[in-house]
């Protein structure tokens, strides 16, 4: 979980850093490269899908969108543990 949140805080932070750059499919590489790596890291999810294509989006893709995907499908897979674990 820590790896996957690390990737995906490096992706965002570079995507903001870089993105003045402009410089071109940089973006679309390192989408690629967090989806991968994040898939590896936790499994994959479904929300995966739709954060890769947010970041296809203008202006959206400046949003911290792979942090905010991690950190969902760590807490909702969190939760289905929990629901998932025997009872006393």
């Amino acid at each position: 979980m820590l790896l996957a949140l690390a990737v995906a805080l490096a992706a965002d932070g570079l995507q903001i850093a870089l993105g003045p750059l402009g410089w071109p499919g940089g973006d679309q590489i390192i989408d690629v490269v967090a989806m991968a790596l994040t898939s590896w890291a936790i499994g994959f999810h479904w929300l995966l899908l739709p954060t890769f294509v947010t970041e296809c989006v203008p202006l959206l893709n400046d949003l911290p969108t792979w942090t905010g995907c991690v950190v969902a499908v760590v807490a909702l897979r969190k939760r289905d543990q929990k629901r998932s674990a025997p009872g006393p």
